[in-house]
């Protein structure tokens, strides 16, 4: 795999996908729906997956992509794969909270090498350089280029004054309960794959989880 193609890619198409959900997103309503699961999906879902799907199959046809919207694809098995959840936080996205991501990540004989988190109610950019190193884009976010970048860098944890993220759609009483035995200097909540990079930036020092995801 050429990592210097998969990251622009794979980068253009998240922000190429986070236009459409925005413009979505922006609209004044739009349609739910229901998955076999009884999880929301929305406009906004399906039309995020046709660009990234489309972008990632021409690129890369010989590799096998798993995505969330395309049930047909959950079946496949393959030691290396693009897999795509094209709008996480879909409940933060149906109540406007701005805490939705696109992500998606390349696995090679079952281990993640390249990846991207988009929020782009947010503006923030997360992935990895096509030398493996975890980055956040800093300046403005042009599809045909890569702009200023910092590294990820998590915080030397305090665990006298611990900054914890939770979960803003599934909070309950298990996970405050966890919460609870650590001394927590302040707490924030956010949705998506986005608590996952506020740990990696240094902004959060632990997201507690005690069920599924």
């Amino acid at each position: 795999m050429d990592h210097s193609q998969l990251v622009t890619v794979m980068r253009r198409l998240a922000l190429e996908a986070g236009d459409k959900i925005m413009e979505i997103y922006q609209a004044d309503d739009f349609e739910i729906k229901s998955k076999s699961d009884d999880s929301p999906v929305t406009a906004a879902d399906e039309a995020a997956d046709a660009i990234i799907s489309a972008g990632l199959r021409a690129a890369f046809p010989d590799v096998t992509l798993v995505t969330e919207e395309q049930a047909a694809s959950h079946s496949q098995r393959a030691e290396t794969f693009l897999i795509v959840d094209p709008l996480d936080g879909t409940k933060e996205f149906i109540h406007r909270r701005g805490d939705f991501t696109v992500n998606i990540a390349y696995v090679e004989n079952g281990v993640p090498q390249r990846g991207v988190v988009y929020a782009p109610a947010k503006g923030r950019m997360f992935f990895t350089l096509a030398d493996g190193r975890a980055v956040e884009e800093t300046g403005p976010l042009d599809k045909d280029s890569i702009g200023d970048t910092a590294p990820l860098s998590v915080s030397q944890a305090d665990n006298s004054a611990l900054l914890v993220v939770a979960s803003k759609s599934h909070r309950d009483q298990a996970t405050d309960d966890y919460i609870g035995k650590y001394a927590v200097k302040d707490m924030k909540s956010a949705g998506s794959s986005l608590k996952f990079c506020l740990v990696a930036t240094g902004e959060a020092d632990i997201y507690p989880r005690v069920g599924r995801t």
